[in-house]
């Protein structure tokens, strides 16, 4: 899968599950090139989500939330996420 797909699956599946206001993600695979372990078919992606509903909920709450939705992504094609939300 090459980012671009990638970057739309977990748009579309975060928006399909979650009240979003706005979403924005970023790939930031590049910074781990020549880590051991690094796999070129797994991304590392930064995501910013601006959504009153998760923001209702605790830290641990809203990420478990996000890692649900994600899960075949993770298991397969996401090495690593960091989400930010406002």
């Amino acid at each position: 899968m090459n980012i671009n797909n990638l970057i739309a699956i977990v748009k579309k599946k975060i928006k399909n599950e979650i009240a979003v206001q706005d979403i924005n993600i970023e790939d930031k695979s590049f910074l781990h090139v020549g880590h051991k372990g690094n796999d070129k078919n797994k991304f590392h992606l930064k995501i910013f989500i601006s959504s009153k509903e998760l923001l209702k909920m605790n830290r641990i709450q809203s990420s478990k939330k996000i890692y649900k939705i994600l899960d075949k992504e993770l298991k397969n094609n996401i090495h690593s996420i960091q989400i930010l939300i406002s």
